[in-house]
């Protein structure tokens, strides 16, 4: 690969991936409103559970079906993908229960500190380089993050545990030899046992399912499965076509609005230094986008 390709700069085909995707993932919170009577680890067996078919209906539409089953015979594919599910899975568990339990701001520093992360192991990992331009970006996004961590301690758990795990999840689903969607049907076909020990599990329980006994819960519980594989379709298509560095800087777009949402919509108390976060973090989405516009500027411009 030459250096250009790996230039941080380079945002290539996947952009309009990335963008759908993270959209989604910003607005997700508004979702889990209509389930949060849900217990997590009952929903997160339901995402699985309904995510599935979906998958497999649009590998039988795209006639994928040969590319799943060469996935399946693949053992390092399987080995990748069995991590990634357990990353993604964790993922969705601890997002859910952050928004459940009013967090949701945690859950947005979580997002911030995931592109900074995202941009180590482009690095540091996939040999991709960053410009001055992009240094700097770096750099005051750094400074932003690090006034929110100094006062969300109490729950930075949350933050870390959702930045590695879907920056981790990232990195394996660039580097495995598979499509998208063939990808996520198998991680989803992973999670499948451990969704239906959680349902028999609830289903025994005193409480009962959340499944089953409301018409419009249960439509809620059903359509996680398309909130759940439309962004993540999106994202392994965008990964597998960007830079890793590239794709960290658009993610700041869902933190954003999970942002915004949990000042306005769920009422979280705003700090002074989650104010001056945000101003810093946006400055250096500008810096990126500026680079961003510059080098195809640069790169469409017919030489004098």
């Amino acid at each position: 690969m030459n250096t250009s390709s790996q230039h941080f700069g380079s945002a290539g085909p996947g952009l309009p991936a990335a963008l759908g995707a993270y959209l989604i993932w910003g607005l997700l919170p508004l979702y889990l409103i209509l389930v949060k009577t849900v217990p997590p680890f009952e929903f997160v067996g339901w995402r699985a559970i309904w995510t599935l078919p979906i998958c497999l209906l649009i590998v039988a539409l795209r006639r994928q079906g040969a590319e799943l089953r060469a996935a399946f015979r693949n053992r390092r594919v399987m080995l990748t993908l069995a991590a990634s599910s357990v990353l993604i899975g964790t993922n969705w568990l601890v997002y859910v229960w952050a928004v459940q339990n009013g967090h949701v701001l945690a859950a947005s520093l979580g997002y911030y500190i995931n592109p900074l992360l995202n941009v180590l192991l482009g690095t540091l990992v996939l040999g991709e380089k960053l410009g001055t331009r992009q240094w700097l970006a770096v750099g005051l996004a750094g400074l932003g993050v690090s006034l929110l961590l100094g006062g969300a301690l109490a729950t930075l758990w949350i933050s870390l545990t959702l930045a590695l795990s879907f920056g981790l999840y990232g990195l394996l689903r660039k580097q495995v030899a598979v499509g998208a969607l063939p990808g996520l049907t198998i991680e989803t076909t992973i999670l499948l046992g451990p969704a239906a020990i959680i349902a028999f599990y609830y289903a025994k329980s005193a409480a009962g399912l959340s499944f089953g006994n409301d018409l419009w819960l249960s439509a809620a519980i059903i359509l996680g499965g398309a909130v759940t594989a439309a962004p993540l379709l999106l994202f392994a298509v965008a990964a597998r076509r960007m830079d890793y560095s590239s794709l960290g800087f658009v993610q700041f777009l869902a933190p954003t609005i999970v942002f915004l949402l949990g000042i306005f919509v769920f009422e979280e108390k705003l700090q002074p230094a989650q104010i001056t976060c945000f101003v810093l973090i946006w400055c250096a989405v500008a810096i990126f986008v500026w680079d961003i516009m510059a080098k195809r500027k640069r790169r469409f411009d017919p030489p004098a």
